[in-house]
């Protein structure tokens, strides 16, 4: 057989880029137009951002999912992964802002329509690089069949979901506290924001009655929203304010007067027990507001700057609580300011502080919508992994509150809402339709633009064709798994199933699977920002893809973080490496050979094939049950620990036996085979180059075409498994004996005796020991021994070791051992340090002790040898 081109390292940037290309060429991702009902598996892959790269999350996440398309591909299902992009409304935006203020232009000056050209523009330049990214990850999804939140057909699936909700009054406007970036101009959701402890003030200031009669002391870290202070509430049952609720209080600076008034919120074991009202800068204040039917009062614009009429207008909302602070104090209606530490929320595409303000937004009333998702989880219709995301779902269905759906944005999808110069508002596809059903001119379209989660609500379903009865979504939908971020948990997951369960009646999802979060070596959050950040393209360009899947997937279980270490990519690089060579090892041995299975087999090779089964078994339910490190350390522990350690060595000089050379082939690469069939889903490139090249029988042109091994079908000789193990365990510890001893390893040695039945073991223990031969029985003169299970192995060590200088040796040893042993004991004597020192630290002492104990009686059995 010709080797050219397996000499040498695994070099992965090489065959990474070219089975790219081939599996691409041959569609091998496609998934079939008529698929077989019975034996689909669909997954429809969290749609990244357009405007995003590849980050460590996105790598192990869409890793995850090609495993297991690639799995069930093996099993004969017909597979679709589809693949395609959020439009993201905040993010791109942003993006293309940032270029035309470079530019020296701006949205605004571009007006709506041909700001939205430019983005369109962009989208098509520069947008989608994750996808490019995905493949160089080896993600084999169907390309054929990409979406976008915003193309024509998906759009009109969006605009659907919004008039149908519309008309059934699910949607409506409204007044509520929402997330305000003042430089976004914007509202946004709770996942695009961050929140950071800062360093901060909080201020006590006077609220004094309007009669004179005294005051209350109010703190507060944001005095600058007093100027929409509407009231002051303590609670009902606080005796301080026995009395004095319904009195009225001045604002200070303000001169407005507002009601003392009783309410649950505040908490009275906080501080005065006393909390200002401003429903329109706070969303627990908006409540109460609600409560007390208080007036809702905005002192601030769109960009964060004073709109409040008098001394404080126009300023930023920084400069105002500067400019108040020194007037409170001026007053004297400052009483302290202390150091605080303030909870500060961010938005993340700004880097600006969002401001909680009251604002008119469109919104879906979702406890109607939740009910069919909650009792669907509650049934066990979705299975969650890790089960406990599962409570902490269905507690978030049954405590639902409003969802804010509107962006003061251009990008998105428009909110197809139309209103008529008399104001009648209409959801419809178009102007025709609006003005169709409104029976009037339509005078204007809103403004806004629908929440991107909106739109990405609609993913499982939209992508198959959805409102359209399309064989895709009958043969697809609902799809298998959900691989996603608990972070989403609330923000998507929840959403398609509520929007999934109302327009299919049935969840989009069988299975929710939340990955682990990946964090830096040292437990720190993983960010470009911080400069913690890792970009994966880099460690695929140096290290390969299949080393940086292996390394993220192998500590990927239901645990729900994970360490990120250059080390661990490097260890699955040069495990790569260990594959490679032995594949060289097989072929170099085949050459000229016919190799076969034979019917009966030698116990070596029943207990390979053996501990291949068991191998095979563990990977696979480590797939089927989304616990990854498990099938990954069965797959690493065989191929090093069982297949090359021990099999490959044991048959190199059987190899060299003309008689044995074909049925010792004949297991090595059935072995070898089905190994590269378990590894393929977690590493695709490697496995598809060496099973083309090695002399598999009816091999398939590529390797997901192969059929899954069947471990329920493979044979376990649990008899000559135990053997084996034997022969090892006895092998390793004649290997320790030798060491002990400073006997170099794999020197080959005269000879070693064994006092008991190895059951056809013997060469097996010779070979794998080093030892010229095996002989039954002691020897005479000086030896060691070791014991394993029942067997007694005994080394001659006449002629081996000169005793002179070992016993030199020794009684060096043993003084240092006897010194640290007189030192230790000292500390452990002596009241005042096992009095002081903690619990841990004594135990470890003395334990130590013990240890020492140990190893000084061996040093003792062994000087009497050499004596």
């Amino acid at each position: 057989m010709n080797t050219t081109g397996i000499e040498g390292g695994y070099q992965a940037s090489e065959i990474e880029s070219r089975w790219r290309l081939a599996w691409e060429d041959a569609h091998l991702s496609s998934a079939p137009a008529s698929p077989d009902p019975d034996r689909t598996y669909c997954i429809t892959i969290p749609p990244p951002n357009v405007t995003g790269s590849l980050h460590m999350g996105h790598a192990l996440c869409y890793s995850i999912q090609d495993l297991l398309g690639r799995f069930h591909k093996m099993q004969g299902y017909d597979v679709l992964i589809l693949p395609g992009l959020d439009h993201a409304g905040i993010a791109t935006q942003s993006v293309v802002d940032k270029q035309l203020k470079k530019e020296g232009s701006s949205a605004f000056a571009l007006g709506r329509e041909e700001f939205l050209k430019r983005v369109w523009q962009w989208r098509e330049e520069s947008g989608g690089t994750i996808l490019s990214q995905f493949r160089q990850l080896g993600c084999s999804f169907d390309w054929s069949r990409e979406r976008f939140t915003l193309d024509e057909k998906y759009a009109q699936a969006v605009l659907k979901v919004f008039i149908d909700w519309f008309e059934r009054g699910l949607i409506y406007k409204g007044l509520r506290v929402v997330n305000w970036d003042p430089v976004l101009k914007t509202s946004v959701s709770d996942i695009e924001t961050e929140r950071k402890v800062v360093k901060g003030k909080l201020y006590h200031i006077r609220y004094p009655f309007a009669d004179g009669s005294g005051e209350v002391i109010i703190a507060t870290t944001r005095p600058e929203t007093m100027l929409a202070d509407v009231a002051v509430a303590v609670h009902p049952r606080d005796d301080r304010y026995k009395g004095k609720v319904g009195k009225t209080i001045t604002l200070p600076l303000v001169g407005r007067e507002i009601p003392l008034l009783a309410d649950i919120y505040p908490d009275p074991e906080f501080g005065t027990g006393a909390v200002k009202i401003t429903p329109g800068h706070d969303a627990n204040d908006f409540e109460v507001g609600a409560r007390h039917n208080l007036e809702t009062l905005v002192i601030l614009d769109e960009t964060g700057k004073v709109n409040f009429e008098g001394p404080y207008f126009g300023l930023d909302r920084a400069e105002a609580r500067r400019r108040i602070v020194e007037d409170l104090e001026a007053q004297g209606f400052l009483e302290k300011i202390e150091d605080h530490e303030v909870a500060l929320v961010v938005s993340q595409r700004s880097g600006e502080a969002v401001e909680p303000m009251a604002s008119e937004q469109w919104f879906v009333r979702q406890s109607e919508l939740a009910g069919p998702a909650l009792k669907a989880s509650q049934a066990d219709q979705m299975a969650f992994v890790p089960e406990r995301y599962k409570e902490e779902f269905e507690d978030w269905l049954a405590n639902i509150k409003d969802w804010c759906i509107s962006r003061q944005l251009w990008w998105g999808h428009r909110i197809p809402v139309y209103y008529t110069a008399d104001g009648k508002a209409v959801a419809a596809l178009n102007q025709a339709e609006a003005e169709a059903k409104a029976g009037a001119p339509i005078v204007r379209q809103d403004d806004d633009v629908l929440d991107t989660w909106f739109s990405s609500g609609l993913w499982p379903f939209a992508t198959l064709g959805w409102p359209e009865e399309t064989p895709e979504l009958k043969a697809y939908y609902p799809s298998n798994v959900l691989v996603t971020s608990r972070d989403i948990l609330y923000l998507w997951v929840a959403r398609m199933a509520m929007m999934g369960m109302d327009f299919m009646k049935v969840r989009p999802f069988r299975d929710v699977f939340i990955y682990a979060t990946i964090l830096t070596k040292d437990g720190k959050r993983m960010s470009k920002s911080l400069g913690t950040g890792v970009d994966p393209v880099d460690v695929i360009n140096t290290k390969g893809a299949d080393a940086l899947r292996f390394a993220l997937m192998g500590q990927t279980g239901h645990n729900q973080s994970i360490r990120y270490d250059e080390a661990k990519v490097a260890e699955c690089a040069h495990f790569c490496n260990k594959i490679w060579n032995a594949a060289r090892f097989v072929l170099m041995n085949a050459e000229g050979a016919t190799p076969r299975l034979a019917e009966t087999l030698p116990t070596v090779d029943r207990w390979i094939l053996t501990r291949l089964a068991r191998c095979a078994a563990t990977v696979t339910e480590s797939i089927r049950t989304y616990n990854l490190q498990v099938g990954a350390e069965a797959l690493e522990n065989f191929f090093w620990s069982e297949y090359a350690d021990w099999y490959i060595e044991v048959s190199k000089p059987r190899l060299a036996d003309p008689a044995q050379r074909d049925e010792v082939l004949g297991v090595l690469i059935h072995v070898f085979e089905v190994f590269l069939k378990l590894l393929h889903p977690f590493m695709p490139f490697i496995t598809e180059e060496l099973t083309q090249r090695m002399p598999f029988a009816n091999r398939q042109d590529f390797l997901v075409q192969a059929a899954w091994p069947d471990a329920s079908a493979m044979k376990v000789d649990e008899a000559a498994e135990a053997t084996v193990e034997r022969w090892i365990a006895l092998v390793r510890s004649v290997r320790a004996l030798r060491a002990e001893a400073s006997l170099p390893a794999m020197r080959t040695l005269p000879a070693l005796y064994v006092e008991a039945d190895l059951e056809g073991g013997e060469e097996f223990v010779r070979s794998q020991a080093w030892f010229t031969e095996l002989r039954r029985g002691r020897p005479e003169g000086a030896f060691l021994t070791t014991t394993s299970g029942n067997a007694d192995a005994h080394l001659p060590i006449e002629g081996l070791i000169d005793p002179v200088a070992e016993r030199e040796r020794i009684s060096k040893e043993d003084a240092k051992l006897a010194e640290e042993l007189e030192r230790l004991e000292a500390r452990l004597a002596n009241p005042q340090f096992a009095e002081r020192a903690k619990p841990e630290v004594v135990a470890r002492e003395r334990a130590r002790v013990e240890e020492i104990q140990g190893l000084r009686a061996k040093l003792a059995a062994r000087m009497a040898i050499f004596s």
